[in-house]
Parts: structure tokens; sequence; C-alpha cells
């Protein structure tokens, strides 16, 4: 395969990194394998339009991608529209995408992974049209992204105690949205503190991960809004991954969802892949299943062994 490599530099990973040294090691680990290989690296102001050249350059079969969640979902949507097989290389500081996709969250082994995988179809969503590989979230998840954005983080753990500093100032301030909904034909109404939509349903675990990204169904989560110690149960019970059991949460599963804001204020913001947008009235939600060809790793275990 011909493979033309975006990386973005000041991504969690890879701005810890000899770049230089990296991209030796990841050409020759390709080249191993029978495939071309070209890296571009570029920072977080000029990933987009790099990727949207990558993606269209007739040259390369793969665009892969080495960057955070937002990176990746970006790429993830380039390659879609521009028939290409997407890499994902595991370089922000929760990865979720690729975790999906079973990929080593070592980077280096990561790219041994790649050069050896095989390429699947797996699903993907959208929401108005805009393409999302994890989940589009309205209520909690946003705001506690605008709040956890005040603090500097550079790492994973550090994202983690940001998102816990973030948490405890949600418990006293719950917000309340109106919503009517149509899952695959069925119509429910309440208000609630958080909804998110997945691709795919999440797995049991401390991360929102759909360990499967091959079912051809959304998942679809409700949270009641809580007085303050339910909310404190509530992330708890998220915190050590426990967040099924929570009588407050409710899940249901489907193939398309047909979003609206009853109560819905111009200021009000959602969460695509980790990206805050303004939310619109409407949204709708569907499933693309097996749209996305991606490189996905076989044997993880034999490549540890051989390194």
């Amino acid at each position: 395969m011909k493979i033309i490599a975006v990386l973005n530099g000041e991504s969690g990973t890879l701005r810890t990194l000899d770049i230089a040294a990296f991209i030796a090691d990841t050409e020759a680990a390709f080249t191993a394998e029978g495939h071309e290989l070209h890296c571009e690296v570029t920072d977080g102001e000029h990933i987009l339009s790099v990727l949207e050249a990558a993606a269209q350059n007739p040259d390369y079969d793969v665009l892969l991608a080495g960057g955070g969640d937002g990176t990746i979902s970006a790429a993830a949507a380039l390659a879609w529209r521009n028939d290409k097989i997407l890499g994902v290389l595991p370089a922000g500081t929760m990865n979720l995408f690729a975790r999906s996709l079973n990929m080593p969250q070592n980077i280096s082994v990561s790219i041994h992974a790649l050069a050896r995988a095989t390429i699947q179809a797996v699903d993907i969503g959208t929401c108005n049209g805009q393409v999302f590989v994890h989940q589009v979230a309205i209520g909690l998840h946003p705001l506690l992204i605008r709040i956890r954005e005040k603090y500097n983080y550079s790492s994973r753990l550090g994202k983690i105690w940001a998102n816990f500093r973030a948490m405890v100032q949600l418990i006293r301030h719950v917000p309340r949205v109106k919503t009517e909904a149509v899952i695959d034909g069925r119509t429910t109404k309440g208000v609630y503190s958080a909804l998110a939509i997945s691709n795919n349903p999440y797995g049991d675990g401390v991360l929102p991960v759909a360990p499967d990204v091959q079912t051809g169904r959304l998942g679809f989560y409700l949270a009641k809004p809580l007085p303050v110690s339910g909310m404190i149960r509530l992330f708890w019970d998220i915190l050590r991954g426990k967040w099924r059991s929570n009588l407050a949460i409710v899940e249901d599963h489907a193939r398309s969802v047909q979003l609206k804001t009853v109560t819905h204020k111009t200021h009000q913001f959602m969460s695509v892949d980790g990206e805050l947008l303004p939310l619109p009235a409407t949204l709708e939600i569907q499933i693309h299943p097996a749209a996305l060809k991606v490189l996905m790793p076989e044997d993880v275990g034999q490549i540890l062994i051989d390194l």
C-alpha cells in the first residue's frame, strides 16, 4: 500500500518525542512490510488543511493520522469522503477511537501494528451531516469540557484530574435540557442533565469506548437531573467504571435518532468527538454501517513478542 501519514506534532505524545527519529522508525516499519510511506508533520493550526490535501492526493491509498481524538475524527471524515483507508496512530491523551480499533496505546508498538494491519470496514456516525467516530453529547459533557479547558494539562493523568475538578463544579450546577427524541420511530420526551449518542454502544469500564465498531447501531444514553447526592453517586460510578448500573442512566440502541431541544438557547453547545460546537435546535443522527475502511491490527500479542 501507498500511505501518507499526517502527524500533529503538537499532540500529547508526539511533542515529547524526537520526531525525526520517530519518522525514521515508522518508515522502516512500513518498508519492512512491503509498504511505501511518506510522513508530513504539522501543527494544530494547520492540521486540517494538511489532512485535506493528503486525503485528496490520488497517489496514496491510505491516510494515516497521528494525533488526538479531534485529529482522528477530522481524518476519518476526509478518508470517508475521499474513499481512502484510514490509519489511526494514537498520539493524543485519551485516544478513544483508537482503543475501539484495538490499537496499542504505546506509540512505538502501534506503528508496527499498523504496518501489519488488515483492512476492515467499520461504522461511522453523522450528526446533521458531520461525521463522528466517538460520540455526540449535549448537557453535562460539553459543559464539563468548557470548565475543563480552563485548566492546563499535558498528559492523560492531567486530563483525568482536570475532568475531576470540572465534575466537582458541576455537582451543584447541573444543566437541565428538555428534549424530544425519535429513536428508530419511537418517541420519548423528558428533561435530562446529559444525553450522548455514540458510534456503537459502549462497553463497561471507566473510559467510554465501544469495544465493537461493527454492530451497525448507535448507543443512546440519557441521564436524569439529580440532586447533589445523586450527582456525587453518578460521578463516583463513572470514575470506577460502574456507570451502567446507575439508575439515573437510561440506555438504548438505534440506527437513527432525531433529537429536538425544546428549550433551545443560542449559547448552548454540543460536543462532537470532544470538540465544542454550537447546539442546533434539531439534530439528525444516524449510523453508516461498514462505511469507513480502516487499518486494524490482528495480533498485538505477536507484535510485542517480535519486538
